[in-house]
């Protein structure tokens, strides 16, 4: 069975950083991309930061420069370095995983697992 579980979100002033953790466990992906994704009260989940199975980045273009997205492969962790964070970036932030079958890796419809979320708040 795949869990993921987040952990490191927080309240912090604009300008700050923060780092989130997902721990997963069960995933049995040959080819796989983890995910960071974020949402705010009424809209649906923006896909932010995507790590895949030959370690290659994508980013949506808002955080683009500020945020960095890694794997330790052996602590089976994946990581969101948020540097210079805005009210904007404020939202509940969602690990997944996926097969990596998608042209759009942002987007929701490509992953099959997903964490309970933690929270970040930025204020101004």
């Amino acid at each position: 069975q795949v869990h993921l579980e987040e952990s490191g979100g927080s309240s912090v002033q604009a300008g700050g950083s923060l780092r989130l953790s997902c721990t997963t466990s069960g995933e049995t992906y040959t080819t796989y991309c983890y995910a960071w994704f974020r949402q705010t009260p009424g809209k649906g989940r923006e896909g932010v930061a995507v790590f895949d199975y030959l370690s290659r980045t994508t980013y949506a273009d808002s955080v683009k420069d500020r945020f960095t997205v890694s794997r330790e492969k052996e602590k089976n962790r994946l990581e969101l370095q948020m540097s210079n964070l805005q009210p904007e970036d404020t939202a509940i932030y969602y690990c997944a995983v996926g097969p990596c079958t998608r042209s759009n890796r942002l987007s929701t419809d490509g992953y099959d697992f997903w964490g309970q979320g933690t929270q970040v708040t930025v204020s101004s």
